[in-house]
C-alpha cells in the first residue's frame, strides 16, 4: 500500500491507533521521486506503484519482464517471423550458392586462358567442394556460439574477397586457391549447412518442411546461377564476369544477413504445448556414436548419388546421345529435386527426419536400378526424373535428424559434421564413378557400385529406426 493510501486510510479511522506514525512528509516526498525515478522508463500499466490522492483498492498489475535483448520469444516458434526468416534465409542460399555453379560455367574460357588440361582446370570445382565441407563444420562452430548473423555477413565478404581475387588471378593454381579458401570454405559454406541449422532451430511443428525449403536455395542456385554467367560471360569475357559477381554478392548478401540479427527462440521443447524433441538417448547411443553412424550413411548415399549426377552428360555423349541430352537430363533431376526436398519435408514433419531418410534413400536405389535396364533415350529422360523426384530429400533430411536427436545449442555443428560427410561423398562417388568407368568402359558397373554403397546407407538408417522401436516397446 502506498503512502497516499495509507494517509486516506488513517483519515478514515481505518488505521489502527497502535501503528506507528506516518514518516513526515519531506521523508514521503523523497520516497516517491525515488520511486517515480527508478520506473520512469517503464510504461505506466508496468509499474507498480500507486501514486494517487485517494484511496486505491486497485491492485498493481504485474510487471511483464522482457526477453534478453535482440531475442526472439518462444511465440515465435512457427510463427510469421519464423516464416519471414525462412525467406530470408533462401534468398542468401540462392546468392551465396553463386560458390558451386559459376565455375562449371566458366571453365572451358578458364582453361583456353591458362592453356591448361581439363584435369587441372577442373581442379577450382574439387578445391571449392573440399572447402564447402570443411568450411561447413568450423563455421557452424561459430553459429552455435554467435548466431548466423556474423558468419553470413562474413561469409559473403569472403565470397566476394574470392571473385575479385579470382577475376585477377594470373594462373589455375590461384584461381583454383581462390575457389578452394575464399568461395568455398569462408564464403558459400556460411550459407548451407549453418542456415540450415539455424532455421531449424525457429520451427517446431513444420520444422521438416522448413528445413528442406530452406535447402532448395542450393538447387534455386544452381537453376538461376548458370544462366546469369553464361549471359555475363559472352557479354564481358570471365575475369570481368567474376567481379561482377563479387559487386552483386556484397550489395545483396550484407543487407539480408543484417536482418538475421535476432538470436533464435528457446528450445521448442520449452514452449507450452509443443512436443518434446527426441535426443540421441532414445537410440541407446552416445551422441559421439550416433554422430559416426550419420557419417558414414551421408558417404554411402552420396557416392550412390553422385553417379547420376556427376556422369549422365558423359553418359549420353558415350552413348551418342550429345552433350545437349545429357545436360537436360541433368537439369530435369536439380529441377525436379527442388520439388522432392519440399515433399520430403512434409513427410519428415509426419513420420520423423529417421524414416523420411529412409524411403527416401530406398527410392534412390529404386532408380538406380532402372538406370540398369534401358540405355534409350526416353527411358533415360524418365529415369532422370524419377532420380531427382526420389533422392532430392535425402541431404535436408540429415539436417532434420540432427536436430531431432541432439541439442540444439550445437545444432549447427552437428549439421556441419554430417554434410560434410555428404559432400564427401558426392567428391569421392565421382571420382569413383570414372575409375571404374576407365577400367571397364562401361557405366554399368559404375551404377551397380552405386547401388552397393546406397545398400548400406539402408542398412544404417534401417538398424537405427528399428532400434528406435525396440527401445520405445521396451
Amino acid at each position: 500500500m502506498t503512502s497516499g493510501c495509507v494517509a486516506a486510510a488513517d483519515r478514515r479511522g481505518q488505521q489502527s491507533t497502535a501503528s506507528p506514525a506516518p514518516p513526515p512528509f519531506h521523508v514521503k516526498r523523497l520516497a516517491r521521486s525515488t520511486r517515480i525515478r527508478r520506473s520512469a522508463h517503464l510504461p505506466r500499466r508496468h509499474r507498480r506503484e500507486c501514486y494517487c490522492r485517494r484511496p486505491c483498492s486497485r491492485e498493481a498489475e504485474p510487471v511483464t519482464f522482457l526477453s534478453p535483448a535482440g531475442q526472439a520469444e518462444a511465440s515465435d516458434i512457427d510463427g510469421r517471423a519464423a516464416w519471414i526468416r525462412l525467406g530470408i534465409a533462401i534468398a542468401l542460399g540462392t546468392i551465396g550458392g553463386v560458390g558451386m555453379w559459376s565455375v562449371v560455367v566458366v571453365l572451358p574460357a578458364v582453361q583456353a586462358d591458362f592453356g591448361v588440361a581439363r584435369g587441372d582446370a577442373s581442379l577450382p570445382y574439387t578445391f571449392a567442394m573440399i572447402g564447402l565441407a570443411i568450411g561447413g563444420v568450423a563455421l557452424g562452430r561459430l553459429t552455435d556460439r554467435f548466431g548466423i548473423m556474423l558468419p553470413a555477413i562474413g561469409g559473403g565478404l569472403m565470397l566476394a574477397l574470392g571473385y575479385v581475387i579470382a577475376g585477377l588471378a594470373p594462373n589455375i593454381w590461384v584461381f583454383a586457391i581462390a575457389h578452394g579458401l575464399f568461395i568455398g570454405m569462408l564464403g558459400s559454406a556460411a550459407v548451407f549447412g549453418p542456415l540450415m541449422a539455424h532455421v531449424s532451430l525457429w520451427f517446431n511443428k513444420r520444422r521438416g518442411i522448413a528445413v528442406a525449403i530452406c535447402a532448395c536455395g542450393n538447387y534455386i542456385a544452381g537453376a538461376i546461377w548458370p544462366q546469369v554467367v553464361r549471359v555475363l560471360l559472352d557479354a564481358y569475357g570471365w575475369r570481368v564476369t567474376h567481379l561482377i559477381i563479387a559487386v552483386i554478392v556484397v550489395v545483396t548478401m550484407t543487407p539480408l544477413a543484417l536482418m538475421l540479427r535476432r538470436k533464435p527462440p528457446a528450445e521448442p521443447a520449452a514452449v507450452p504445448g509443443a512436443p518434446i524433441s527426441r535426443h540421441g538417448g532414445s537410440l541407446g547411443l552416445s551422441p559421439n556414436a550416433l554422430m559416426v553412424l550419420l557419417a558414414v550413411a551421408g558417404v554411402a548415399c552420396c557416392v550412390a548419388m553422385a553417379m547420376p549426377q556427376v556422369h549422365i552428360v558423359a553418359y549420353c555423349a558415350d552413348l551418342g546421345y550429345g552433350v545437349a541430352r545429357g545436360s537436360e537430363m541433368l537439369s530435369l533431376m536439380l529441377g525436379f529435386g527442388i520439388i522432392s526436398r519440399v515433399g520430403t519435408g512434409f513427410i519428415a514433419d509426419r513420420i520423423g527426419g529417421l524414416a523420411a531418410l529412409l524411403l527416401s534413400s530406398a527410392l534412390q536405389g529404386v532408380a538406380l536400378l532402372l538406370f540398369l535396364t534401358s540405355d534409350a533415350l526416353t527411358p533415360l529422360y524418365i529415369f532422370s526424373i524419377l532420380f531427382g523426384l526420389f533422392q532430392g530429400g535425402i541431404v535436408p533430411c540429415y539436417a532434420i535428424v540432427v536436430r531431432e536427436y541432439f541439442s540444439p545449442g550445437e545444432a549447427a555443428t552437428r549439421v556441419g559434421v554430417v554434410l560434410m560427410s555428404t559432400l564427401l561423398g558426392m567428391a569421392l562417388g565421382g571420382w569413383l564413378s570414372g575409375v571404374i568407368y576407365d577400367l571397364t568402359r562401361s557405366y554399368q558397373a559404375a551404377f551397380m557400385n552405386g547401388i552397393a554403397w546406397n545398400l548400406v546407407n539402408l542398412t544404417v538408417m534401417g538398424w537405427l529406426l528399428m532400434r528406435r522401436e525396440r527401445l520405445a516397446r521396451a
